[in-house]
């Protein structure tokens, strides 16, 4: 696929008529970004709102046979509302059940910091930290994580996490999906601001990558080095003088 108007929305209009696939795509990412992977919400959410708006005009977007059945903003919405609840709620009972078991082995040991913030953040806000933690990109994960190992009433979390959800999440989809018409007239600067966003990203975990890879290097332990042959010559040469 190509990156030209006409190319991309020709591919939007293919998954516009597809809306099982697309309620399960979108299961799938939100589960993805819930876990910390490299799948922002954002864009999810922006591009399910851009493939209702093309099923919802068919005059500007025609569907590839007659009678297909488009994607429905509501329902969108609402699969992508109960996602991203669902993966919240999954992680926070990973966090309950292998918390204490997680920290305790080495490949955490990276993570430590991170998750002492969490920590404290957890113990000074409570049951609120689980909502501004769906807000905090990169704290996600382990801010959920963190709310199930210290012990958090799961009642209070998935009302304070439903409640942050359902303040963004079927907001940004419908909002898309009912006033498509404007953002195409700035799809080409939402082009340039996408590929600026990506090269970021690209940059961040291109640093990322090479100062783990520094960190590992210094933390190798260093050999003894044997004395060159020049000085192990001298000192025998002095012995033998000696005697």
């Amino acid at each position: 696929m190509g990156f030209s108007e006409q190319e991309v929305f020709a591919w939007l209009t293919e998954y516009a008529y597809q809306p099982i696939g697309m309620y399960l795509l979108i299961f799938c990412l939100m589960l993805a970004s819930g876990f910390g992977l490299p799948a922002p919400e954002e864009f999810t959410l922006v591009g399910s709102g851009l493939v209702c708006y093309v099923a919802s005009r068919p005059d500007l977007f025609p569907p590839p046979y007659e009678g297909a059945v488009g994607v429905n903003p509501y329902v969108t919405a609402g699969v992508a509302f109960f996602s991203v609840v669902f993966s919240d709620c999954l992680v926070f009972y990973l966090g309950r059940r292998f918390g204490g078991r997680f920290l305790r082995s080495r490949y955490t040991a990276r993570f430590r910091a991170r998750m002492d913030d969490v920590a404290i953040w957890t113990k000074k806000y409570g049951m609120w930290a689980a909502g501004a933690f769906r807000f905090t990109p990169g704290l996600r994960f382990p801010g959920h994580f963190a709310c199930g190992m210290m012990g958090l009433s799961t009642t209070k979390f998935v009302l304070v996490d439903a409640l942050a959800a359902g303040v963004s999440v079927p907001t940004q989809v419908l909002l898309v999906a009912f006033y498509g018409e404007t953002i195409l007239k700035y799809f080409k600067q939402f082009k340039i601001v996408l590929g600026g966003i990506l090269l970021v990203v690209a940059v961040y975990y291109l640093v990322r990558w090479l100062k783990r890879r520094s960190d590992k290097r210094k933390s190798l332990p260093t050999t003894s080095v044997a004395p060159a042959t020049g000085e192990t010559e001298a000192s025998t040469a002095a012995s033998v003088s000696g005697e």
